[in-house]
């Protein structure tokens, strides 16, 4: 695929700063007179505070495409430090001063001029941001209106609006993007690894050009056609999302850059608030965890997609209490809590599980199994459809992470060994059932990985 950039030399630049957790990208723009611009940030002000300062830029705007499901938008932290912020006027942003911006409406940005261009769809409130130098196209921000060989899902909003906005979505793109030059590059917000994407390949950007020849939305000249394909087989998405946007339009609490820290808690306190409801969750490894771990307590190792999981498993509302493995940072954890919403952090267990046994207190253990060991028959596959029909093993029964909980009493009794792509998946599972009271669990060490290297058997559709 082709792809042209702002040269190093030209008064402009685009800087993408890539949450890999989550699959989005946002990006430092950098203007003439030596600001920036911010398009779609997240939460944590800071990377776009250093990235801004290590160029010897100050931000002085942001630009929101559209209320965002999957993460708490950055612009009012920014605006917190002197940044404006520009919005679609159809977001009705409340307790925040912004500029609201409909089709057409065009902001100067020091010579630059950025367009705003209507494409609901994805929102209905979408805009794209078309960068402009006089009249000639710089780059396309395009949110969740255009991504490579896709577009951002519409069934994201309201059952009874998900057909309506996939057929806005087409006209949207077709009619106010389709027509942009071959070599214009796009930057959207939401790419590869993003639960609010369909269809993304392997790349970040892409052209105009490219997803003219590419993406359904431009090869179908059917605008049903197109609607039954972009729907057929939906896949889940953490059920966070449908309390998020609500969140982006009336505003999270606000903390600089500056979070607040993990409280320690003794033995003593943590058994009180789990007795109390507070949910525990512990981020370890998931081998650590198997060897032993609260009873009680959740897996979710802390990793780039904890959040994804963490807003799938937990209630935004729930206190959250932590143990957490001497080599994890606090911080890390905080704001990946932060950045979707769930700001209800109850503390954590001061010494870890160290301060646990060293207490006397009881902990509970789960198998890890190799691949070459009895899986004590039919396994548990947690991982999501897509992945379950590119291959599985012989056998198995599939249950998408997500539905455990809700799914667990058809699962047969009995041993069970339960794998996903290589383990953590696996093991939030096991907690999940263990904690229900389910026993003989096990998780497959390496997962669906390991056993398809080792050479053994698979199934396929």
């Amino acid at each position: 695929m082709t792809r042209t950039q702002p040269a190093a030399d030209t008064r402009w630049d685009v800087l993408p700063l890539l949450d890999e957790g989550l699959g989005n990208q946002s990006y430092l723009v950098t203007l003439p007179d030596h600001t920036a611009l911010i398009v779609d940030p997240s939460r944590n002000p800071r990377p776009y505070l250093a990235l801004a300062a290590g160029r010897g830029l100050e931000i002085a705007v942001t630009a929101e495409t559209h209320l965002h499901a999957d993460f708490v938008s950055g612009s009012r932290e920014l605006a917190g430090q002197g940044a404006s912020i520009l919005a679609p006027v159809a977001a009705e942003l409340e307790r925040v001063a912004y500029r609201g911006l409909a089709d057409g409406d065009e902001v100067d940005l020091d010579g630059l001029t950025l367009r705003a261009l209507a494409t609901p769809g994805h929102t209905p409130e979408h805009l794209a941001y078309l960068l402009l130098d006089r009249s000639a196209p710089l780059a396309l921000f395009s949110g969740g209106a255009l991504i490579p060989s896709g577009a951002a899902r519409t069934d994201l909003i309201d059952p009874d609006q998900t057909e309506p906005l996939a057929r806005a979505l087409y006209r949207s793109v077709r009619e106010r993007l389709a027509s942009l030059p071959d070599d214009l590059v796009i930057y959207p917000t939401h790419g590869s690894g993003s639960f609010c994407s369909t269809g993304v390949g392997g790349h970040r950007t892409t052209t105009v050009g490219w997803e003219r020849r590419a993406n359904p939305l431009l090869t179908l000249n059917d605008e049903d056609a197109f609607v039954r394909a972009f729907l057929d087989n939906p896949s889940t998405y953490p059920t966070y999302f449908r309390t998020l946007r609500a969140v982006n339009r009336h505003g999270a609490p606000l903390y600089g850059t500056n979070p607040p820290p993990l409280h320690p808690l003794t033995v003593a306190e943590v058994r009180r608030k789990v007795h109390e409801g507070v949910t525990l969750i512990d981020t370890r490894r998931f081998q650590d965890f198997a060897k032993g771990h609260i009873m009680g307590a959740l897996s979710i190792y802390l990793r780039p997609s904890f959040a994804s999981w963490l807003g799938w498993l937990v209630p935004a509302e729930r206190p959250l209490l932590f143990v957490r493995a001497p080599d994890q940072e606090g911080r890390d954890l905080v704001e990946q809590c932060l950045k979707i919403g769930y700001e209800n952090l109850a503390g954590e267990l001061a010494g870890g599980l160290d301060a646990w046994r060293a207490a006397g207190l009881p902990v509970s253990t789960i198998e890890l199994r190799q691949v070459n060991e009895d899986l004590q028959g039919p396994p548990l596959d947690v991982r999501q459809a897509s992945e379950w029909a590119g291959g599985h093993i012989p056998g198995a029964r599939h249950v998408e992470l997500g539905s455990v909980v809700v799914s667990a009493g058809t699962i047969p009794p009995g041993p069970l060994t339960i794998y996903c792509g290589h383990g953590e998946r696996a093991m939030t599972a096991a907690s999940l059932l263990e904690a229900q009271g389910r026993a003989n669990l096990a998780v497959l060490d390496g997962g669906f990985d390991a056993w398809r290297d080792a050479g053994q058997p698979l199934a396929s559709g």
